[in-house]
């Protein structure tokens, strides 16, 4: 007789590299298998006071705020390096169980101990790129919201506590050591490349809403004008614009929005003007 733990399908993605197809299904490991809490404190270190930015990450206090804001209890920040991770215990509108960033600077860093959980993973086992994916996608808002009550809050932050944070389970390609590491490196590549497009897009989509501003200001009259600074050639000879009261070019009239589900679009409680 089959037991419940024999009818588990394995754990395998349905979109795999090639070289990686034949090579077993993941394993699920607790985020405490494979990371461990961060307790050192910042004290009197030379160090550079992080915040979060929810959806990008770790910034530092400067860059948010335009000025650090430990003040005293900056010694108490929890001091965190290269590869580490923080969650913020604090709910936003994507990340409403907190949000969890990794640290990718150089220099030693603090966040706040009074609404971080800082943790290390181990490097032997998981490759900190595919794990910080993994919590870009909310794997632990997921797991976390079992713990949280509604509304429960301790001095500003969600109840979540460490133990909560290292129950997370983690799925990682681990089928053997070297194999799971290279796995996991080629899944955080693949999807930092995609990053990398969607950031050039990014820029070219605020260049052109850069020009597109920069023409409006010139395909108009500027205040106590009467012709646009920039106009087509057909146009050019064509004279001067003329100033009228919306009034003069448009019929206007009131009624009230739609009171039913039905095709009744007069009559209800919110005034409008077309």
């Amino acid at each position: 007789m089959s037991s419940k733990s024999d009818k588990k399908k394995p754990l395998v993605p349905s979109l795999r590299f090639p070289e990686f197809r034949e090579a077993g299904a993941w394993e699920v490991k607790r985020l405490g298998d494979i990371a461990s809490i961060i307790q050192d404190k910042v004290g009197r270190k030379e160090c550079i006071l992080l915040s979060v930015t929810s959806g990008i990450g770790l910034v530092s206090q400067v860059e948010k705020f335009g000025r650090e804001i430990a003040s005293n209890q900056r010694k108490n920040y929890f001091a965190i390096r290269s590869n580490d991770f923080a969650y913020n215990k604090s709910a936003t509108k994507n990340y409403p169980q907190g949000f969890i960033g990794l640290y990718k600077g150089d220099k030693l860093a603090g966040v706040p101990n009074s609404i971080f959980i800082c943790f290390r993973p181990n490097l032997d086992e998981v490759v900190p790129s595919y794990l910080d994916y993994l919590f870009s996608a909310n794997l632990h808002g997921k797991q976390l919201n079992r713990f949280i009550t509604v509304g429960a809050r301790a001095h500003g932050s969600l109840n979540v506590d460490n133990k909560d944070l290292l129950s997370i389970p983690i799925p990682i390609p681990m089928n053997d050591e070297e194999n799971g590491q290279v796995e996991q490196q080629k899944i955080a590549h693949c999807l930092s490349s995609l990053d990398e497009v969607i950031g050039l897009q990014a820029k070219k989509v605020q260049a052109l809403k850069q020009h597109k501003k920069g023409l409006m200001q010139q395909l108009f009259p500027a205040e106590g004008e009467t012709t646009p600074r920039l106009r087509f050639p057909d146009f050019r000879e064509a004279g001067a614009w003329e100033v009228k009261r919306l009034g003069e070019v448009c019929d206007s009239f009131s009624g009230g929005t739609p009171t039913t589900t039905k095709k009744q679009y007069y009559g209800g409680s919110i005034p409008f003007i077309r």
